[in-house]
């Protein structure tokens, strides 16, 4: 799961959240004991996507290159596993196929709760035509001439 700069931490948890809740409800292998048993998963999620799961990649990378980068699924499914032991009955997956099974929802629907926010942000980073004309340069400074 990768997060853009702009959205800040609170705004990629509650849409993190969102999608736990989501995919819980889809999924019956998984139990969110309450909302702030999603929010601690969203939480607990994030912390090892991005502390946890690079080292598992570097680790397991010989894996994921004969595998054509499937292993990375089940890299997401151990990164559900470990948060399901950190959460207790917060946050229970009954397998591991339910975990892997969970984490390609999770993908997905935080794909597209985050798509409203990505449209967004590229429409604001499009220069206007006046700053496109503000950046012309069709002239040289002093300390570009060329002799």
């Amino acid at each position: 799961m990768t997060y853009s700069s702009r959205q800040g931490f609170l705004g990629r948890t509650i849409i993190l959240t969102l999608a736990t809740l989501l995919a819980a409800a889809l999924l019956p292998g998984v139990h969110i004991s309450s909302l702030w048993g999603a929010i601690a998963t969203a939480v607990v999620i994030a912390i090892l996507d991005n502390v946890v799961r690079p080292i598992l990649i570097v680790i397991t990378l010989p894996v994921t290159v004969m595998t054509l980068g499937i292993f990375i699924f089940f890299i997401n499914a151990i990164i559900i596993m470990m948060a399901d032991g950190l959460l207790g009955s917060r946050f229970e997956v009954d397998s591991f196929a339910t975990a892997l099974l969970f984490s390609l929802l999770l993908t997905a629907l935080n794909y597209l709760l985050e798509l409203p926010t990505r449209k967004n942000e590229e429409y604001q980073e499009r220069p206007t035509d006046r700053q496109i004309e503000q950046n012309d340069d069709d002239h040289f400074d002093d300390y570009e001439e060329v002799n």
